[in-house]
């Protein structure tokens, strides 16, 4: 058993332990459930608590978001909170390969699209954290990492869209939109390509699952659209700001949080 021949319900199945549907409904609710719940984990708040002992929803923006953290701690602190970010990511979607496997095949993940649904709800989990009251970040960071584990290939064209975007502008939220829209059609594309006269069709799971991902980013970056169309957006820096003394209410919507 491995994670690129069907994982653990290939197996179970070709060793005739049980049926068929037994499996894979407790495999896809275990799915469903662990990544929500490590979806939730928020580093941002974990890492402004332990190194600073403050809480980085008292800060700026109010959100517990990556940007928010390095505006207000610095580079430090950012990589920190980019890191545990990365793991829980990977581990929700390594739990589905285990269950499922992730079967690699030119660069894309081309299983039943299990691994797509755990990314999809480590994302729901970042933006409605059950440990937090529901309030997290934009989920831009988990989206990134789900991409560029399941399908690294169409990951670096949308990194490389999103840095030139955010160069030119000087908007992470446009870039964020953007690349978020483009999402599943570029994986989408690109299997097409990859797979070019070959019998096989990107799995339905993965297609929907990207899609309600790009929904969802967009729809928590409705803020920012608002903003950047009145051209009061404001834009990044990767020098740390200076502390404030405002409460978070009052500045929350200056940020764009991911």
């Amino acid at each position: 058993m491995s994670f690129n021949d069907g994982g653990l319900y290939k197996y179970l199945l070709d060793s005739n332990v049980a049926g068929e549907s037994i499996y894979y409904l407790l495999f896809t609710v275990a799915i469903i459930i662990s990544s929500y719940l490590l979806g939730s984990i928020n580093s941002a708040i974990i890492v402004s608590k332990t190194m600073y002992k403050d809480d980085i929803r008292n800060h700026g923006s109010g959100n517990a978001g990556l940007t928010n953290v390095m505006r207000t701690y610095g580079k430090g602190a950012a990589g920190l909170t980019l890191l545990g970010d990365i793991a829980k990511t990977a581990v929700s979607i390594l739990i589905a390969g285990f269950f499922f496997g992730m079967n690699y095949v030119g660069g894309v993940s081309t299983g039943d699209g299990m691994c797509y649904v755990a990314g999809l709800f480590a994302v729901i989990g970042h933006i409605s954290p059950v440990y937090y009251k529901f309030k997290g970040g934009k989920g831009v960071l988990t989206t990134a990492v789900t991409a560029l584990i399941l399908a690294p290939i169409p990951f670096l064209i949308l990194f490389a869209l999103f840095a030139a975007i955010v160069f030119a502008s000087g908007y992470i939220s446009l870039g964020s939109i953007t690349c978020a829209t483009l999402l599943p059609v570029v994986i989408h594309g690109y299997f097409s390509v990859v797979f070019s006269g070959a019998e096989k069709s990107f799995p339905g799971l993965a297609a929907l699952s990207t899609i309600i991902i790009a929904i969802l980013i967009v729809w928590c970056h409705r803020g920012n659209i608002q903003r950047i169309s009145n051209r009061t957006e404001r834009k990044f820096s990767f020098k740390k700001a200076p502390e404030v003394t405002a409460k978070p209410e009052e500045n929350k919507e200056d940020e764009s949080e991911n």
